[in-house]
């Protein structure tokens, strides 16, 4: 690969968000360089590169960096239009992708977190309903299509499909049956698995997930 058309991705093995582009480049076909952050030691190129947030993942593409994970998927998909594109070619349709993305990492990200890592009370509660409540309406949006995009394998699946990763321990954790209360989420979630390659690459397996959740409460004094 020539030198412009350099393409390196900074990114965390179980970072959902990377996962995302990691599984964008993969329906594309595109070979990079992925560079592993530690995450409570980062690199003077990832703080150079996302100077405003220091966070993973970054995209640098002919040496110019691109942040934010749907961000990334979209120039993803601009700049490598040729294969496998993740957008529906019309406007409203993709206006429609954009929304449930941004609804997932709204509704989807921030329960979960509050879910794994604060103790029993109100607040975990609360979070426990408004995850649910949210994957319902996820689901309803998916209805009987196999995927999100309808025939084809989409934007919003891509942005929605690495939280299949945390499921177990959204399960263990906030005394939940996803599957039970979400059939066709859970469904639609070992279609992609079964058959995107892209996909199963790129997932880690949920109980090694489950592991490090649980190596975070500890950290972060949620358990002894």
């Amino acid at each position: 690969m020539e030198k412009q058309e350099e393409v390196i991705l900074l990114d965390f093995w179980a970072s959902m968000y990377g996962m995302r582009v990691r599984i964008a480049l993969a329906e594309k076909g595109v070979s990079y360089e992925h560079r592993e952050e530690d995450l409570r030691n980062k690199s003077q190129l990832l703080l150079e590169m996302n100077p405003v947030h220091k966070k993973i993942p970054v995209l640098l593409h002919k040496g110019k960096p691109i942040c934010e994970s749907s961000i990334i998927v979209e120039y993803i998909d601009e700049i490598w239009k040729d294969k496998s594109p993740l957008f529906p070619s019309d406007t409203y349709g993709k206006a429609r992708a954009r929304f449930w993305a941004d609804f997932i990492d709204k509704k989807v990200f921030q329960p979960g977190r509050t879910l794994l890592y604060t103790a029993k009370g109100e607040e975990h509660e609360a979070a426990r309903k408004d995850l649910i409540d949210s994957l319902k309406l996820i689901e309803g949006e998916l209805g009987d299509k196999p995927y999100f995009g309808g025939e084809s394998f989409g934007y919003v699946d891509v942005c929605l499909i690495p939280f299949y990763t945390r499921f177990r321990a959204y399960e263990t954790y906030g005394e939940l049956n996803i599957e039970g209360e979400c059939p066709k989420l859970t469904a639609w979630a070992k279609t992609c698995i079964q058959n995107k390659e892209s996909v199963s690459n790129v997932l880690p397996e949920s109980l090694k997930m489950l592991g490090l959740v649980q190596q975070m409460r500890k950290i972060r004094g949620v358990d002894e």
